[in-house]
């Protein structure tokens, strides 16, 4: 995939997809993004059987057999699903008295879904296929059966290295089930200011509140001059963040929540502990995810959107 030139809109979503029930989750939650923002959505499906052997046709005499065919049965599986899950989206949200949209990859209405298998491991081939994409949606678990157990590992590559921001599904609201609220973590950096952007966009999406936190590390017995903040400033950053949401999303009750501590990862962690989704931004230049973001993926219960 090809980055969109400058001055052009990202106006596709990709999601990973790999046949396991996490991924399922990720892709029914990425249909229903996609739906509310009128995206495309790429279903991406890595396919590491050719780095490893050369043997990757159907055995004679069985149908349907084969590396391939299997890898291209899971990628199929996942574009049904996404189609599914859109029309479902977009069938929820038309009033009752209109007219059904057409269904499938064929309707003139809403976004389409488009398929991509690619020879790699997960992390490179998500990061390709996320170029040109507006948001990189992958499950928490199992971004690979075959190497589930470097999935952590992939989840921090991605988190470190996408190219657009990345959602990490780590559960899904039941039918009916009300959205708990949207936390972003703020540090007044130009980071924060894209991950509050991001956050009131979600929360919008989910129909939900808006907390806005900071961690007022200096205050929290760090040394000083650690913080970008001094120990005044806390409240007065909260302040002025609280009206930049109001004119980005007037539509959202918005409360603010101000922490005192120098382990920041620990208190967005306990704000976002009844959240949806916790937003935070990364800056970190080594191409690495950091300390703080680290620390969210690895223990956070909910939903988690990185925005660079």
């Amino acid at each position: 995939m090809t980055a969109p030139a400058a001055g052009q809109e990202r106006t596709t979503m990709a999601v990973g997809y790999d046949g396991s029930d996490a991924a399922k989750d990720a892709v029914r939650w990425a249909a229903g993004y996609a739906a509310a923002g009128g995206h495309r959505l790429r279903v991406v499906h890595a396919w590491v059987w050719p780095m490893f052997t050369k043997k990757l046709g159907p055995v004679e005499g069985v149908e349907g057999s084969g590396l391939r065919h299997a890898a291209e049965a899971i990628l199929a599986e996942g574009i049904e699903l996404a189609r599914t899950a859109l029309d479902a989206a977009r069938s929820a949200a038309a009033p009752a008295d209109a007219e059904p949209a057409p269904a499938g990859p064929a309707a003139e209405t809403g976004p389409a879904v488009e398929g991509l298998m690619e020879t790699g491991l997960p992390a490179p081939v998500l990061r390709g296929a996320a170029r040109d994409a507006v948001l990189l949606v992958v499950s928490s678990r199992g971004l690979g059966s075959v190497l589930g157990h470097l999935a952590g590992s992939v989840c921090l590559a991605l988190a470190g290295s996408s190219p657009c921001p990345l959602m990490v599904i780590r559960r899904v609201r039941s039918p009916g089930e009300p959205a708990a609220p949207v936390v972003v973590g703020v540090d007044g950096s130009s980071r924060s200011s894209a991950a509050l952007a991001a956050a009131a966009r979600l929360a919008g999406f989910l129909g939900t509140d808006l907390r806005i936190v900071h961690i007022d590390q200096t205050r929290g017995g760090a040394r000083e001059g650690h913080g970008r903040h001094g120990p005044l400033h806390g409240q007065e950053l909260l302040d002025h963040t609280l009206e930049e949401a109001r004119n980005l999303a007037p539509h959202l009750s918005i409360s603010v929540d101000l922490r005192e501590g120098h382990a920041a990862s620990k208190e967005l962690l306990a704000a976002a502990s009844d959240a949806e989704a916790l937003v935070i931004g990364t800056h970190n230049r080594t191409g690495g995810p950091g300390n703080t973001v680290t620390a969210v993926l690895n223990k956070a219960r909910c939903n988690v959107l990185i925005t660079r």
